[in-house]
């Protein structure tokens, strides 16, 4: 793993035209793929510490060809500019003592309460590429990137996940309550929401709580869930201590996952080391990480630790992020 460059342009783009739709973070958008790594490269000129509304694009590239064949975004901090708006899934109980009966409706409201958050997101792993845990790598680096800016972010880190997508490339959430706010089709939506963002949507759509009963039944059975694709990166997260805390997407009604910075467990179990020795394999499988801002570099490594405390680490995999003897590291057993 490694922070992304301007000319990485034409295979981010190539990547995001195999993303299926409604992945926002990655639209098949070329000035919008072009503004995100001139947002990245602006970041990693700010020499100073503290929170800024920035962004960081990093990519998956295998040394041996220096092809890139996966990706994944850090946002520093979210609803700065303008707000940040989720649905918060919660329930309106009521009783009518007349009847006897209490009555609970489920019900969606909009609210700003994730504003101030890190959002991880746009993570995409090339599909022939899903093995050997790259999935896990592209996911974990960037938590130790924050570990190692700390400064840089806040304590609430969000991850939000695509939702449900029919066949046909539609979206039952839009479908059955955006969708009937707008003169648009999901596909021109998703379209427009990918280069513009979703402020439009939380423009124009009513502030009011809305009642789930009221919404088609394709609507309702869609709320919350993750696209079919997304669910692996949904038990990823879990594992990593996020939790599904009742957020969905206004926009396509996935869930937004919800968790402490601090409390992620590739963060509380990471350790700064230096590296006293090479070998030629052998060792526990750990995440490895060294440098800062555009250096940084992520990797799978195997590492040795005698009973001094004394740190080796395989040489390719040394190597591959450029470490030498004497060098510090950043290391994080499996999750």
């Amino acid at each position: 793993m490694r922070i992304a460059r301007a000319d990485d342009l034409q295979t981010l783009y190539e990547m995001a035209k195999l993303t299926g739709g409604g992945f926002t973070n990655l639209p098949p958008d070329r000035a919008s793929l072009s503004a995100k790594l001139e947002r990245t490269e602006q970041a990693l000129a700010r020499t100073s510490d503290g929170i800024e509304d920035e962004l960081i694009v990093m990519v998956l590239e295998n040394v041996e060809t220096g092809q890139v064949r996966g990706t994944c975004q850090i946002f520093s901090t979210v609803g700065q500019n303008w707000p940040f708006y989720s649905y918060r899934l919660g329930v309106l109980t009521q009783h009518s003592r007349e009847l006897g009966r209490t009555f609970r409706a489920q019900m969606l409201s909009l609210t700003t309460d994730l504003e101030g958050s890190v959002e991880v997101g746009g993570l995409f792993l090339h599909p022939r590429e899903r093995a050997e845990g790259l999935g896990l790598l592209l996911a974990r680096s960037r938590y130790l990137y924050i570990r190692n800016h700390r400064a840089r972010f806040g304590d609430r880190v969000i991850a939000e996940l695509r939702g449900v997508i029919d066949e046909a490339g539609g979206s039952p959430f839009w479908d059955g309550l955006a969708g009937r706010f707008f003169g648009m089709s999901f596909q021109e939506a998703d379209e427009f929401n990918a280069v513009n963002g979703n402020q439009f949507i939380a423009d124009l759509m009513p502030k009011t709580p809305i009642y789930t009963a009221m919404l088609t039944d394709s609507a309702r059975a869609v709320i919350g869930l993750p696209h079919p694709n997304g669910r692996a990166a949904m038990r990823m997260l879990e594992t990593e201590g996020f939790e599904n805390a009742g957020y969905v997407d206004i926009f396509d009604g996935g869930p937004t996952m919800v968790g402490q910075v601090d409390q992620l467990k590739t963060i509380a179990a990471a350790r700064d080391v230096t590296l006293a020795a090479t070998h030629d394999g052998g060792g526990q499988k750990m995440l490895i990480a060294c440098g800062t801002l555009a250096d940084y570099r992520c990797t799978w490594g195997l590492v040795e630790e005698d009973a001094d405390g004394a740190v080796s680490l395989d040489a390719d995999s040394a190597r591959r992020i450029g470490l030498g003897i004497g060098d510090s590291f950043t290391m994080a057993g499996r999750a």
